[in-house]
């Protein structure tokens, strides 16, 4: 078929359950073909924004191994599309900042409670005044943790284990966190001292856009046994916390954007979009840029350890008890935007290290598998899935077909489907508060206009989405939850 209307109008294939393909023959530099995983349904908002055209470019890429693909989020971003997976060769291929974005290691923390729904629903408005308090929010806040420049160096390389060694998290949470809360091969000789700068004074801090810490009740159990391996249960109170490397992770793509820019140059590179730009894995400029990232990635990791910190104190103030004894234990942590060498069959090839970008996307590993944390490994990996402001959230877990089709990743939320500019225009944020909180969902934002960007029909279903990423295999729903109060950057 070949789409309609004003958006994208290049060929696009059913090819299985929620599988839609893009022909490796459809322009010129392909060397591959394009997957969107997606259900029908959804198909109109995915090309009313080029998306696919994007997932075609990165088919282009150097060295790029099996498809390019997007998951049932996709939506139109900075050279990859967001929800979009790819994985390079490390003989061959490329990394690009394009393919990881500007919020490097933007993620979920989910903690979880011993408190239920009746303990807290008579004491939100507390809760959320001690929340908004606590947590540093908006456009270039600042926290109370003031970093001197080899102490930020420290951050860069250890991440969250330099937050639990100073006191701002639990030791068992490490457990708990991709990498362990901490990639391999940061190197903070390469991350320039204009990003440092942003990164001093913005440790603990949630930032703006659509970060946010959320206070949330379990409503539905899909998966029993999942549902008990991970803590969580039927009217249980948990947090979501969503945020990632702040100005420092901003700078750093800024910074390498400019080198690769170069790069493609040098290396004599022929890419159908500039904002693809990218350097070989194993040139000078791509080894740089993976040690910055990682070092933005490992930041961000120590700064959602810091948040947890600052939201548990909270809960202590306003519950009267302490952390530990309300059972705010850490469930996972998940990094949206990263690169990462991996494991991975590849075909005819066999095992194959591989560089694979996730950009809006999450590692969804199954049962087994060697990376999952061993107090999750007998069920799987759990997957962090927010929706938006006034709709459900989800945990899932990961599975051997995501393993097998898409280097183990799957969909990272809802996925927008109106700019940020387009919802301001449409929606008013005190209207949008008033309609939260007469349904019950407490709101602390000091801006309407950051509430109006960030509302729900600027996004697309995530009950949909989650459902087209569990019918197509790539991952199985274990809980949802619905939102009691949220604070907004």
């Amino acid at each position: 078929m070949t789409t309609g209307g004003q958006g994208w109008k290049g060929p696009i294939k059913q090819v299985g359950e929620c599988r839609w393909e893009i022909p490796a023959n459809y322009k010129s530099g392909m060397r591959t073909a394009g997957r969107i995983y997606a259900g029908a349904d959804m198909l109109r908002d995915i090309v009313a924004d080029q998306a696919p055209e994007q997932v075609a470019n990165v088919a282009c890429l150097p060295g790029i191994v099996g498809l390019s693909l997007a998951m049932p989020d996709i939506h139109w971003g900075y050279g990859f599309p967001i929800g979009g997976v790819a994985a390079f060769s490390t003989e061959d291929g490329v990394i690009s900042p394009g393919g990881v974005g500007y919020d490097i290691n933007c993620g979920m923390r989910l903690l979880r409670s011993d408190l239920k729904l009746d303990d807290v629903s008579r004491r939100m408005g507390d809760l959320m005044d001690a929340l908004a308090r606590n947590v540093p929010a908006g456009v270039g806040s600042e926290g109370p943790i003031k970093l001197s420049r080899k102490e930020l160096d420290r951050v860069l390389v250890d991440g969250a284990r330099w937050a639990v060694e100073n006191g701002y998290g639990w030791p068992e949470d490490t457990a708990r966190l991709e990498e362990g809360g901490a990639l391999a091969g940061a190197d903070p000789e390469a991350v320039s001292s204009e990003a440092k700068k942003r990164g001093l004074e913005q440790l603990g801090t949630l930032g703006s856009g659509n970060h946010f810490v959320e206070v949330q009740v379990v409503v539905d159990v899909y998966d029993p046994e999942a549902a008990g391996a991970f803590g969580l249960r039927r009217d249980q109170v948990v947090v979501m916390i969503h945020t990632g490397s702040r100005g420092l992770g901003h700078q750093v793509c800024t910074d390498y954007l400019k080198v690769m820019d170069r790069a493609v140059a040098r290396f004599g590179l022929t890419l159908p979009d500039r904002q693809l730009a990218c350097a070989p894995i194993r040139s000078d400029e791509g080894r740089s840029y993976f040690a910055a990232m990682a070092g933005a990635a490992n930041y961000a990791w120590a700064n959602r350890t810091c948040l947890a910190h600052w939201v548990r104190e909270a809960f202590a103030r306003v519950f009267g008890r302490p952390a530990r004894d309300l059972g705010l234990a850490t469930v996972y942590d998940v990094a949206h935007n990263i690169a990462k060498f991996e494991k991975h069959v590849c075909g005819k090839a066999g095992e194959a290290t591989v560089c694979v970008h996730r950009k809006g996307a999450t590692r969804a590993f199954p049962a087994g598998h060697p990376e999952v944390s061993e107090v999750y490994r007998a069920v799987g990996q759990p997957v962090l899935i927010p929706g938006n402001m006034g709709t459900h959230s989800y945990v899932l877990t990961g599975t051997e077909t995501a393993l097998a089709e898409t280097f183990g990743s799957t969909c990272h939320g809802a996925g927008r489907r109106l700019s940020r500019s387009a919802a301001k225009r449409q929606i008013r944020g005190s209207d949008l508060r008033r309609e939260l909180e007469a349904r019950g969902i407490a709101v602390r934002c000091e801006s309407n206009a950051g509430l109006a960007e960030e509302a729900p029909a600027a996004y697309k279903d995530v009950d949909a989405v989650v459902e087209a990423a569990e019918r197509a295999g790539l991952s199985r729903r274990v809980v949802r939850m619905r939102p009691l109060g949220v604070l907004k950057g």
